[in-house]
């Protein structure tokens, strides 16, 4: 059977939905042609927030790889827009960056251009500097903004607004949110709410001008975004300005193919366009009904629909969507659904818990609920929102209600005995339209114990993530026992389906030494891998046999086969070595002789109390190694960073132990040590901690009877608070503790995965078993740690031995 011409415009998280339903019905009835406009596969918008925030990456968002469209014979056009339709040829043109132009003939199209941000029509929006908040494009412009500037303004208080303004706080701005309304999130949030929130994030270091309407853009000389001016005369100073005020349906190539567009383009309820019947659309730029959805769940449904009709079963229809909102923002969980504003005719139940930063409002009109808006507690929103939906008399449950679902009954109050409650057919995922009954019986049959495995098997909490913590409890009152330590199955890398768990056991059981006798042990399905898995095998092979298997420096990043940082102009930067934080005048001579030397533009002191060189030339790196004299700091590496270090009992009046020495040990011990990720250390005096112990990779902090070591510590973009890990009295035992500690690290962890994610993976209960309640493993560990440290060459010295090609620091044309 000669197969249909299915085209599709646009690539996102509507359409392909579309195609994953269709090719569950009918996989071999169409071809089918993808144009993206972005050089993208299709990712999850809504997870452009954790990326901006630092705690994803932009490969962690990817929902279809590039490998699912190969493997369900789906061609895709990526960075393709299409231009123009003709709709009498049946014929899709679309043109990339260069102007090229690929054409598609089609029998069926399906229109899925989504939406676009709505940019305030004032004077100066076109200054740089000044973006909306809509695709990776955007997000990949704030988080180098945030790199080079310090002061952003974000116009718009809703849910990205202020998705936006968090994660460029945490990138290091000073972020101001300027919103026009009385209070943040008004479409989702009452007034109590909205208050609550704006002082829970200011108390995280966001400013907020309420009620501030925008009259003009100020740039500077160079046409950057310096300032915005408001309606009352008064201005702001701002190096970025972000425009989250909303989003308009696309139907600009819709309306030049004269499909009939009102408030979007106009479909019936097969999907289908009411102008042509052969041309579907669904997603934010549908109109059905006179309504263009933008949450996740009418868009998913809008998607079977059109699936099925594409399909040619015939039997679908949408009828439209009663929504509700569930978000997570910022951390702090929100839920509202139908008319949470109340007025005249209605009656409202609250319960307000300020201090505990729980707020829940339910309004109700002849005994029945027709809205709520839930702050802080949410797990009850699929309950409220199923009594809202089924127009069920509330009139015999009316003085429990506000307390939720769980104590209609004898139940508890908390987490699993919450979901324990749950009826099987509540909505836990209204994204896709999962419910708890689902989820069980998956994890029942299928045996899943990890997060991800639900995700995988159904889906829920896949798409914005807001029920992320419903379907932990469902899992955790299902499962039984703790879950998060299981380790969860996730490959190295598109070049295989092993995780890294496998490829350590692999190199470890069958003593594997070489990348190759990795990959072809292991069937890799890329014979030379990729950039991603060269070196976290390469780290694995000589973190598991130190000595034997050898090291591959093309296997490692660029900064690390320079053995410098390099910045973003292209020079490098030089950290020499500082044990402790101390130095002597002999050596920071030697550094200023050599910034005058080699002209060098910048010396900083760092926050790990050791001095940054910025801005050397390639070619000068060598001489500047040679006449500073002093080991390599490895700032540059998977590797011991510092060990920060107050000045102790030796000379503070308030020091307990002597804290310098005990960080010269520790990394004079430690300092050529590669692990999977940096690693940093401090050592604190007294609990005064003013060495930062507490936020450090492994943190010393001295007490009057000896010392009090703590683990899994992160100061970076997401800060975590170490772990008490165990107190001694010794300064032997603090190296043998620690010692133990980061070899364990060094042989359980996965590469880039920083300490604190370990111990979240494995468990500090399975840590401490090791070394803690196991005095002979603890003392074999810190051993195979000396034995693999011992001889180690310093880069900048003995380069032979560190098989440094020294030819990529001469002169260019030398």
């Amino acid at each position: 059977m000669k197969k249909s011409k299915l085209v599709m415009v646009g690539n996102g998280i509507a359409g392909v939905r579309t195609l994953e339903e269709l090719i569950k019905l009918a996989p071999d009835l169409h071809n089918i042609t993808v144009f993206g406009a972005e050089p993208h596969p299709n990712y999850n918008r809504i997870l452009l927030s954790p990326v901006l925030a630092g705690e994803q990456t932009l490969d962690e968002i990817v929902l279809n790889s590039w490998a699912w469209y190969e493997s369900n014979h789906i061609t895709l056009h990526a960075g393709k827009t299409v231009t123009e339709v003709d709709r009498i040829k049946r014929l899709v043109r679309a043109t990339d960056a260069s102007g090229a132009v690929t054409e598609a003939e089609y029998d069926r199209l399906l229109m899925c251009t989504g939406s676009t941000p709505f940019i305030l029509p004032v004077p100066g929006n076109d200054l740089q500097g000044v973006i909306a908040y809509r695709d990776i494009a955007d997000t990949t412009a704030m988080i180098d903004a945030s790199v080079k500037y310090k002061r952003a303004v974000v116009i718009g208080g809703g849910l990205l607004g202020l998705e936006a303004a968090n994660g460029l706080m945490l990138r290091g701005m000073e972020v101001t949110v300027v919103h026009v309304m009385p209070w943040l999130m008004e479409r989702q949030l009452d007034d109590v709410a909205g208050k609550l929130l704006q002082k829970s994030l200011e108390s995280r270091g966001l400013k907020f001008l309420i009620g501030a309407q925008t009259q003009e853009l100020f740039g500077n000389a160079e046409g950057r975004v310096s300032a915005i001016k408001f309606k009352d005369g008064t201005e702001l100073a701002a190096d970025l300005v972000v425009m989250a005020v909303g989003i308009r349906p696309n139907t600009a190539l819709a309306e030049s193919m004269r499909l009939h567009c009102n408030r979007g383009i106009v479909v019936n309820d097969t999907m289908q366009t009411v102008t042509d019947a052969r041309i579907y659309s669904v997603g934010e730029c549908a109109a059905h009904r006179g309504i263009a959805y933008g949450l996740v769940a009418p868009l998913f449904e809008q998607a079977k629909v059109a699936a099925n009709h594409l399909a040619q079963f015939g039997i679908g229809r949408y009828t439209g969507s009663l929504t509700s909102t569930k978000l997570k923002v910022t951390g702090i969980d929100l839920f509202s659904a139908g008319d949470f504003s109340g007025g005249e005719g209605t009656e409202e139940i609250v319960m307000s818990d300020p201090f505990g930063g729980v707020y829940k409002k339910l309004v109700i009109k002849d005994d029945q609920l027709i809205g709520a808006c839930l702050y802080g507690d949410t797990v009850d929103g699929s309950y409220y929102f199923k009594l809202l939906r089924d127009g069920r008399s509330i009139s015999d449950i009316r003085d429990r209600l506000i307390f939720g679902e769980s104590n209609l009954g004898d139940a508890g109050h908390e987490g699993q005995n919450k979901t324990a409650a749950m009826q099987d057919d509540a909505e836990v995922c209204g994204c896709n339209g999962v419910n708890k009954g689902t989820i069980c019986k998956a994890i029942k049959e299928k045996g899943l114990f990890t997060l991800d495995e639900v995700r995988k098997h159904t889906k829920a909490s896949a798409s914005c993530g807001s029920c992320t913590g419903l379907v932990e409890q469902i899992l955790m009152s299902t499962a039984g026992g703790d879950y998060s330590v299981t380790p969860q199955k996730k490959a190295v890398c598109a070049c295989t389906d092993h995780s890294h768990a496998d490829v350590r056991k692999a190199i470890k059981d069958h003593k594997l030494l070489t990348i190759a006798s990795v990959y072809s042990f292991m069937e890799w399905r890329t014979p030379n891998g990729c950039a991603s898995c060269r070196p976290a095998i390469n780290y694995y092979l000589i973190s598991t046999w130190p000595k034997e298997a050898k090291d591959d420096p093309q296997s490692r990043y660029i900064n690390e086969r320079s053995h410098a940082n390099i910045q973003k102009d292209g020079t490098y930067s030089v950290i020499p070595r500082m044990w402790g934080g101390h130095t002597t005048p002999d050596e920071l001579r030697r550094i200023a002789d050599a910034a005058d030397k080699y002209r060098i533009p910048t010396v900083k002191v760092t926050g790990g109390q050791r001095i940054d060189l910025l801005g050397v030339k390639k070619e000068d790196l060598a001489g500047v190694w040679k006449d500073i004299g002093m080991p390599s700091g490895f700032a540059y590496a998977k590797s011991l960073r510092t060990v920060k270090t107050c000045v102790g009992s030796e000379w503070c009046r308030f020091g307990t132990q002597d804290s310098t020495q005990m960080g010269k040990d520790l990394e004079r011990a430690l300092w050529a040590m590669y692990s999977p990720h940096k690693v940093k250390l401090a050592v604190s005096g007294c609990p005064r901690n003013c060495a930062e112990s507490g936020i450090k990779d492994v943190g010393i902090i001295g007490v009057d009877s000896g010392w009090e070591i703590y683990v899994g510590g992160n100061g970076g973009i997401k800060t975590e608070v170490a772990q008490f890990f165990v107190k001694v009295k010794t300064a032997a035992e603090v190296m043998e503790y620690a010692g133990a500690f980061l070899q364990l690290y060094r042989e359980e962890g996965w590469y880039l995965e920083r300490t604190v994610n370990y111990i979240h993976r494995v468990g500090l209960d399975s840590v401490k078993r090791k070394i803690l309640d196991d005095a002979a493993g603890r003392k074999a560990l810190w051993d195979r740690l000396q034995f693999s440290l011992d001889g180690q060459p310093d880069p900048w010295f003995e380069s032979d031995q560190a098989q440094v090609d020294t030819r990529q620091f001469a002169a260019i044309g030398a």
